[in-house]
């Protein structure tokens, strides 16, 4: 027995409207920057199976896709009738959840009329962990932080002391870190009553009938857009700085039927440092990529999941062994679309996009104030993303990440940071039919006191390519007004009164640049977008 289809369209909407209020409230309540400004969080709803029903909008593919894995973990440990109301459970185990130690998510059990009917979850993105702080110089997970693996952190409503005393000792900013983790076991309630609120309109005792109905929709969808490609294989590679030697994501793309699979056997090994990526967050990122490009507007949950394998070889820098360091992991992990899109398009050629910025650039300020008060800030800005069939790239937009840049009066009111420039970068995106679009230039310094800068960035020595005949974007770069030479993923000292100008890279362009229509030239001279 299934709904039908305008029931079930219904349901899913105000499953989706439930995340969406769960990751609205942890955007109102959280004390992290990182989260209640860029929106480095997200939620979703699953039922009793542990099956992943919806996905709030706002967020991460890197938290929400993973989170579809990770809370069948969860159920297998704490089996879902053994838990009362209020307890909530959480990991940041990177090779279980969200694929580095600073992202915790955090389960909760739903319940109705007494009894347990699903489970929400969230992720969000912890001000800090202990450790290094966010960075790619450690050598093994351990040196990265705080572990904590699947346990009981709230139990009916109240967190042990000894718990919170044991997290408050070994981060930097405790007072943020608890405060968050309060925000996500509150939020996680909202979403306890609205779904109370659905399943006594519905008449329903739990979510099983929903669930079932949602996912096989999203199934069937998924499957019929596979199959209008064609079948065979296709391969494709990016090819990135990474660390101390240049990086290959190599990708291979296989559609036989309704079934769609992707290989990334011939990519690069796993490295010493953290740049290393788990395979629940290559999934993740992968699957949201396909979707994307292929079927967009068909509900994401676990149904959408069902019709595509991913495979990566153990021990590839896009599979890392326990314990790989991995606390930069998105800096290659946002490159998997590149890696898809350049397979995808020799099957689909006239449909995908050229190459783009892809990864966030992470700029992570670790200091004390003039009064002795320690700050722990990371900020997120965005490069370009590449040009496409019908349009122009995106400026400053962040893809596939969602996340959005820090205001700057916010940075400037919670730090000693005092931002001199955030523009748009003139002539970054690469020309072609339809242009790339263009990074960003933010310059800043430090109004007092000295801080440990710590860089995550991509793209400074191979630029985003263009596609189908479209000019490559301008690669990133970082200089520094002390003429100190900055690497991208390494940390150094930032004293007061030094610059730093960052400029990202631009998209790649689509389509021969001599194609490009004159009254879009014309528009880019008048915008200043060329130089």
């Amino acid at each position: 027995m299934t709904l039908d289809p305008v029931l079930a369209g219904i349901v899913w909407t105000r499953l989706a409207s439930i995340t969406e209020e769960v990751a609205t409230v942890l955007l109102r309540t959280s004390f992290t920057p990182v989260v209640r400004e860029a929106g480095d969080l997200s939620a979703g709803i699953f039922d009793r199976h542990a099956r992943m029903v919806a996905q709030a909008v706002t967020g991460t593919p890197g938290h929400i896709n993973t989170m579809a894995t990770a809370v069948r973990h969860f159920a297998k440990l704490f089996p879902l009738d053994s838990l009362a109301p209020g307890d909530a459970l959480a990991t940041n185990d990177p090779w279980l959840a969200s694929g580095h130690l600073h992202d915790v998510t955090l389960v909760s059990p739903l319940f109705h009329h007494g009894r347990a009917v699903g489970w929400c979850a969230n992720t969000c993105h912890m001000a800090d962990i202990g450790g290094r702080t966010l960075g790619a110089e450690g050598l093994d997970v351990f040196e990265e932080g705080l572990r904590i693996p699947i346990m009981k952190i709230i139990e009916r409503g109240v967190m042990p002391g000894l718990l919170r005393d044991v997290l408050a000792a070994n981060v930097r900013a405790p007072e943020m870190v608890l405060g968050d983790l309060q925000a996500m076991a509150v939020a996680n309630l909202r979403a306890e009553a609205r779904l109370g609120e659905l399943l006594d309109d519905l008449g329903f005792e739990n979510l099983e009938l929903a669930a079932d109905s949602i996912l096989s929709r999203s199934e069937a969808a998924v499957r019929e857009r596979i199959r209008a490609l064609p079948n065979g294989a296709s391969s494709g590679e990016v090819v990135l700085d990474g660390f101390e030697a240049p990086v290959t994501l190599h990708a291979t793309v296989r559609v036989d039927g309704d079934r769609l699979s992707v290989d990334y056997t011939g990519t690069s090994g796993a490295v010493r440092e953290g740049i290393n990526v788990v395979h629940t967050y290559t999934q993740a990122y992968t699957t949201y990529a396909l979707a994307c490009l292929l079927y967009p507007d068909v509900p994401h949950n676990e149904g959408s999941f069902r019709p595509v394998s991913v495979e990566a070889p153990e021990g590839s820098i896009l599979n890392a062994r326990f314990p790989a360091p991995v606390a930069a992991r998105h800096i290659i992990g946002h490159f998997l679309p590149g890696a898809v899109y350049a397979a995808l398009s020799g099957l689909i050629p006239g449909r995908v996009p050229a190459d783009g910025a892809y990864g966030l650039w992470a700029s992570q300020f670790e200091g004390a104030r003039a009064n002795g008060n320690r700050y722990v800030f990371t900020m997120f800005s965005n490069g370009g993303t590449g040009g496409r069939a019908r349009s122009d790239g995106l400026s400053a937009t962040s893809f596939p990440s969602g996340v959005q840049n820090i205001p700057v009066e916010i940075i400037e009111s919670t730090t000693p940071l005092l931002v001199h420039e955030r523009a748009l970068r003139p002539g970054s995106g690469g020309e072609g039919t339809h242009r790339g679009g263009l990074g960003q230039v933010l310059t800043l310094s430090l109004r007092e006191g000295e801080a440990v800068y710590s860089t995550i960035y991509e793209r400074l020595s191979h630029p985003a390519l263009g596609r189908n005949g479209g000019f490559p974007g301008a690669p990133g770069r970082v200089t520094r007004s002390d003429g100190q030479a900055v690497h991208g993923k390494r940390k150094s000292r930032l004293p007061a009164g030094v610059t730093i100008r960052i400029e990202l890279p631009g998209g790649g362009g689509w389509g021969d640049p001599g194609a490009r229509p004159a009254d879009a030239r014309a528009r880019d001279e008048k915008e200043g977008y060329v130089e």
